[in-house]
């Protein structure tokens, strides 16, 4: 990774993680992704942009599998996505093969403009949730 890569990881990850995430944590009907602490065993909340196609929530990860909740997946892919107000559970699975810069076509627009112009190793995460989920 280039250095300038580099610096835009860690001044995006920081913002991100202190100023950005706590607020949407907060916002009722902002899209969160639950994952399993890999070393903790903690929940852990992230808010993500994506969309529900079918049985299935579509995301890309603007730093691929270098962002956390990534790394937490690759771990245990068991997750919960909360979508408007309601959590449902699903599995997680990263698709380095499929094409994360078409996939956002597809996925709302401003969130996808974040994470193209901030990314900087995109990657495809689909979740299938769990049919007749009740959570």
């Amino acid at each position: 990774m280039s250095r300038l890569a580099e610096l835009r990881f860690r001044a995006t990850t920081a913002f991100q993680r202190h100023v950005v995430n706590p607020l949407a944590r907060r916002l009722p009907g902002h899209t969160l992704i639950e994952t399993t602490g890999r070393v903790s065993g903690v929940p852990r909340r992230t808010p993500v942009g994506g969309r529900r196609v079918g049985g299935s929530f579509w995301l890309v990860s603007e730093f691929g599998r270098r962002s956390q909740y990534v790394r937490n997946i690759e771990a245990d892919p068991r997750v919960r996505v909360r979508l408007h107000g309601r959590w449902h559970t699903g599995t997680a699975h990263p698709l380095p093969d499929d094409d994360p810069v078409a996939r956002m076509r597809g996925l709302p627009r401003f969130n996808s403009a974040a994470v193209r112009a901030l990314g900087t190793d995109l990657l495809t995460v689909r979740v299938d949730l769990d049919p007749d989920d009740g959570s």
